[in-house]
């Protein structure tokens, strides 16, 4: 397809679109985190329907504690924990947990449980889950490595039902031994726009200065193996996004309203941050949300579906989804389109600090009203 550009109209209609989705204002709290203090979150997963009127919910709990100090500081993620609904709004009811003893290999035990995602494909269900192992850096790396730290990847885990998933057949779909990219975590996976399966994860190097989007490719049909495209599909941004870029979820439009006549277009949420570490302020500067590490702010970009991976930023100077709570951290944006409409999911910072699973419902009506401009 040739080159083609949306002009300012359609892209703000797309703007306004998302804004309606992760409505920070309507959000309702589907899950809690095991406390309401700072450094307790519940998300990073996502909702699927694995069969109509049936609604599978996944995410981490995440505990107080510091990845860059190892365990001693505090739990971090110690349970990653499936639900099960009749409507993508809840109420859930847990049905499956997974500990990091469950995650742990013999040669490397889980020190930490990270981001991960349901995917119902023609193989079956899969559990795809990041964990930070207890293993050695490489060689040349291995004077940078902290006491209690470990290296982060993705591990696997197929059945052909939520009751069914077997740690045995748990395997890694994505890690690296390179200092650019040693740490590989929060998968997000869906079909790709140009077919097969798409499996979009979150890099960072050795040195945690940065976080950055990557891709790998499964063929339709084909084994579990995931075959890596790049380490980079959506470069860092310039502004509040400079340290952080990281695609939680991609939503195929509707091909209502501005978007009939247009070639099919994807929207994609990110988490984005402009230091990894919470900056000094100056007492005279405009007071706002920065995003740093583990308190992100919610960015948005789309791209062509023939075109996939390309993406173009719709947030450039600023964030588009900050929370009114807290730190203003609201991230790991996860979208289902149902029957009805539209789900949306994310992590919203609250008074307390406290990060849960929220949630947002758009119905049919009022997504095509939106596009409509």
């Amino acid at each position: 397809m040739p080159e083609q550009e949306l002009n300012e109209k359609t892209k703000k209609v797309l703007v306004n679109l998302a804004n309606a989705m992760v409505d920070q204002g309507a959000a309702k709290v589907l899950v809690e985190p095991q406390q309401n203090a700072d450094g307790f979150w519940f998300g990073s997963g996502n909702i699927i329907e694995s069969k109509p009127g049936r609604y599978l919910l996944c995410g981490r709990y995440r505990n107080h504690g510091d990845s860059r100090t190892g365990t001693d500081t505090g739990a971090r993620g110690l349970e990653f924990a499936l639900f099960e609904g009749s409507s993508p709004t809840g109420p859930f009811t847990k049905m499956r947990s997974f500990s990091k003893q469950d995650l742990s290999r013999s040669d490397a035990p889980v020190v930490s449980i990270e981001g991960g995602k349901l995917f119902a494909g023609p193989g079956g269900l899969e559990m795809i889950v990041s964990t930070e192992k207890g293993v050695a850096y490489p060689e040349t790396l291995a004077t940078f490595q902290k006491p209690g730290t470990g290296v982060w990847s993705i591990d696997r885990i197929s059945a052909d039902s939520i009751k069914s998933l077997d740690i045995a057949t748990l395997t890694e779909v994505q890690s690296s031994s390179k200092g650019a990219t040693l740490h590989i975590k929060d998968p997000v996976v869906f079909e790709s726009p140009t077919g097969g399966t798409a499996l979009m994860f979150c890099s960072h190097p050795f040195s945690w200065s940065s976080s950055n989007t990557g891709l790998a490719l499964r063929d339709e049909g084909g084994d579990v193996a995931f075959t890596l495209q790049s380490y980079s599909v959506l470069e860092r941004g310039a502004t509040w996004d400079v340290a952080c870029t990281r695609v939680t979820d991609r939503l195929a439009v509707p091909q209502v309203g501005l978007m009939a006549d247009l070639p099919p277009l994807s929207l994609y949420f990110y988490d984005g941050a402009e230091c990894l570490r919470s900056l000094d302020e100056n007492a005279k500067a405009v007071n706002r949300p920065r995003g740093y590490s583990c308190e992100e702010l919610g960015g948005l970009a789309w791209g062509w579906d023939s075109q996939f991976p390309r993406m173009q930023r719709l947030s450039d100077d600023f964030p588009l989804f900050v929370s009114p709570y807290g730190t203003g951290c609201s991230r790991y944006v996860s979208t289902l389109k149902t029957q009805g409409g539209i789900m949306a999911t994310w992590q919203q910072s609250q008074p307390d600090r406290s990060q849960p699973l929220v949630g947002n419902f758009l119905d049919n009506l009022a997504v095509e009203s939106q596009l409509s401009g």
